[in-house]
Formats: structure tokens, sequence, C-alpha cells
């Protein structure tokens, strides 16, 4: 089978289309014809791992490196996300049958850059909103994940007003809309060239971080979701209501310091850093919402596997509006 393959750490130009061995499923995998799979933070963070911005505490960074591989990558094939349809079952299999349309994420373990792809049944996989493309529904999985995980720990409330900061991205679109769909007040924070992109997912207000600071403009939120941790608790404390919540999907050990602190002295502002947790009924939870129109997403770009490198420089250059997906089957295929 084809595949995108690299084996150095590097530029979009490590990547090259290769022939690999098919995988054969084991008794509790199912095999997995990938029709598409979006480019995310993770792939490009996988591919120049010696050099990109590590956005965790730094005690996570040697065994996150260690696991990825010190000098040259373990794994050679990228693709966290992906939709396409069972080809095969393990023979324990029982929740999956040949023919079914998927969606799934695989993770760290990646691999999905490639035609076919084995995955556990008990893995985060579930059948693909039946009103959506491959493409589209390749999108959702990991913002599906996090955002829902996450969101999950502020017990979000109707009514409340929410700020995303980092709304554009793969986990930032999805909370815009699962807050939305929470009754929430959503402001989106994005650069100039995603600004129509956020509006698009129902964010009642749209702001340009190149044009506005949001700490600036004397506006308090119930709960502000920073994607990135590019903020700082001390610089966005005033933009939170008595009671609000500054929530974390990237953070550095600063920022646990100042939740364990905010824990400590009983603050009634409170810093949350967490893990998301995988769970396969998020992934069933967006595919209702999305059959529901509730839930949507809207594709930049697609590129054929043989352009992944392109793909990945169009990424790179902050032109993107919207996911960026690499196709590897025709949908009527």
């Amino acid at each position: 089978m084809k595949a995108i393959v690299f084996t150095e750490y590097g530029p979009p130009d490590v990547l090259h289309l290769k022939d690999i061995p098919k995988p054969t499923p084991k008794e509790n995998e199912i095999l997995v014809r990938v029709y598409a799979t979006p480019i995310n933070y993770g792939d490009l963070t996988a591919r120049n791992f010696a050099s990109s911005q590590f956005n965790m505490p730094a005690l996570f960074y040697l065994p996150a490196r260690l696991s990825f591989g010190w000098n040259k990558p373990k794994t050679n094939v990228l693709g966290s996300e992906l939709a396409g349809q069972v080809e095969a079952i393990g023979q324990a299999v029982t929740k999956f049958r040949p023919g079914d349309q998927v969606f799934a994420y695989v993770g760290m373990k990646m691999r999905a850059n490639a035609e076919y792809l084995c995955i556990p049944e008990t893995g985060m996989v579930a059948l693909k909103p039946a009103n959506l493309t491959y493409a589209e529904a390749a999108t959702l999985p990991y913002g599906a994940i996090m955002a829902s995980s996450l969101l999950r720990k502020v017990d979000l409330q109707p009514g409340q007003k929410v700020l995303i900061n980092g709304a554009s991205g793969g986990i930032g679109s999805m909370a815009v809309q699962l807050a939305k769909h929470m009754g929430a007040e959503v402001t989106g924070v994005c650069g100039t060239a995603r600004l129509d992109f956020v509006r698009s997912l129902g964010a009642d207000r749209v702001i340009d971080y190149t044009q506005e600071n949001f700490t600036q403009n004397g506006e308090t939120y119930d709960l502000i979701f920073d994607i990135l941790g590019k903020g700082s608790f001390a610089r966005l404390r005033h933009s939170l209501t008595p009671n609000g919540i500054y929530l974390l999907a990237s953070y550095k050990m600063k920022a646990v310091l100042q939740m364990l602190w905010t824990a400590v002295t009983r603050s009634r502002q409170k810093v949350i850093c967490a893990f998301a947790e995988e769970k396969v009924k998020d992934l069933v939870f967006i595919k209702e919402l999305a059959e529901a129109g509730q839930i949507k997403t809207i594709i930049d770009r697609c590129f054929p596997l043989e352009q992944a490198a392109e793909a990945h420089r169009y990424v790179e250059s902050g032109n993107k509006m919207g996911p960026v997906v690499i196709t590897i089957a025709g949908e009527g295929e």
C-alpha cells in the first residue's frame, strides 16, 4: 500500500510517498481503508520534533521525545485522525462490520497517512456522521475529544460568557460550537485570515488578535479557554468575572503552579490545567450533533496523498482558513 513516510525530522520536504506492507488486523482489530486524514498541530510537531515548540510542562519533554524518537522518528507515518471504511475485521470483533463508514482518533501511534490502518475495536473509533463526507468527518475526532472532555470540567451553564483563545484550530473550532450548543455567549479570538471561518461556526463575536487585545477591552468572561496556552493568568484575570475560570488545553509548568496557587488560596477565580479523557462517547456525541445539523466543519483545502509535503507547507504558511485534509481515496470508491 502507499503511505507518506519520513525517516528524519525536518521541514515538509522530509515527507515522501512510499510503498509499505499492508497491515493485517489482529483478532480484536478492524482494518480501515483510509479515505481522508487532516493535518493537525500534532502532525507538524511530530514531523519537526527536534525544533518544534513544546507546549507542555518541561518534565514531559524527555518521555515525549523518547517516545517519538530522539535522533530520528520511531513512527514513520504521520496522521492521528481519519475517516474511512472498514474493509476487514478480526475474529473477536463484534462492534463493526466490513463496509461500515467510520471516523477515528489514533493519537500518538499515528499512521493514518496511508491507504490502510488497523485500529482496535475498543479504540477511539465510531461510525461517522452519515451526512458528512469522509473529508469533513476526518477533521472532527481530535477536536471533539479534547473540547468535549475539557469543557465538561468547568460545568458550563447557559447564558455564561465564554472566550475561546485560538478559536480557529481543531480544538478551538469544536469548542466554539460546543459552547454555543450549551447555550453560552461565545467570543472567538483568531488571526485576520480566519475571522470569517470562526464567525461561520456560530461565534457571537470574533476578535482579531492582531488588531485588538481582548485583555484590555474591559469585557469579562465566565470562562476563558486558552487552546495553546499563550496567555498568562496574571494578565487574563482582569478579564475574568469574580468566579471566572481560566481553562488551558496546553500549558507550561507556570500554569500548573498557578492552578495549585488558586486552589491553596481558595481563590474564587480558578486556573484549570487538565488532560482530556479519551472516550468513545464523545465521538458518538459529536456524530449525533453533526447529523442534527448542530456541528459543522468547513474545509479550506484538500490535497492528494502524494502532495502531503505541499499540504504541510500550506498549513505552515499561516494562510489556511480552516482544516486542511489529505485525501487518499475518492468518496465513491
